[in-house]
This record gives structure tokens, sequence and C-alpha cells, in this order.
């Protein structure tokens, strides 16, 4: 089981973090919406929750529910920047289908 980052997601979650003490990692899971199922929620983790799972990788620990955790095992979440635009992107080996806006997803 696994959740890893590239250099540029990793770049950017340090320089986040470095802006909000205490916050020590990444929180990464999913919930229930949107058109195909579920949609990736991404925030700033003060430390583990009870029944998280914890991955270190390039520097930054991700914090991940249990529950989360079986539909994302494997991803690699990047941050990619397009013109103005900037986000983070996931790519998921367990995705079967996505919404064509690309904001929620299906396993």
């Amino acid at each position: 089981m696994s959740i890893s980052l590239t250099e540029s997601a990793a770049n950017r979650v340090k320089t986040f973090l470095g802006a909000r003490a205490p916050a020590t990692g990444l929180r990464l899971g999913v919930r229930k919406t949107g058109c195909s199922g579920f949609a990736y929620v991404i925030n700033y983790a003060d430390g583990p929750q009870p029944g998280d799972a914890v991955f270190e990788d390039r520097g930054v620990r991700v914090f991940v529910d249990a529950d989360s955790l079986a539909l994302i095992d494997g991803t690699v979440v990047d941050f990619v920047k397009q013109g103005l635009n900037e986000a983070f992107r996931f790519r998921n080996p367990n995705v079967k289908g996505e919404c064509g806006c690309g904001e929620s997803f299906s396993v």
C-alpha cells in the first residue's frame, strides 16, 4: 500500500507546510460526491488520526484514513501549472471512470 508524490507536488506541499505551522503533513482522502461517485479531498494535517495510514515520500508525510486508502492505494499525486491555472492532479490506478469535468471518479 502506498501513496507517492512527484517532485513538483512535494515541493508545493513543503511550501504550504512551511507557511502553516503546526501542520506536519498532507491529509489525502475521498468523499462521495459528483456525477461519478467520489472526489479527492486534500488538506493540511496536524498529525495522524486513529486508523490513519502514514506514508512518507520526498520528505512529506501523507496521512490517509482507512476507508479512503481502499479507493486510492497506489495513487501518485502531482502538481501541475497550465497557464494561470495550477492544481494537484491524481494518477489513481483504481479509477474505472471519470466525469467529463474531471472532478469526480468511480472505482
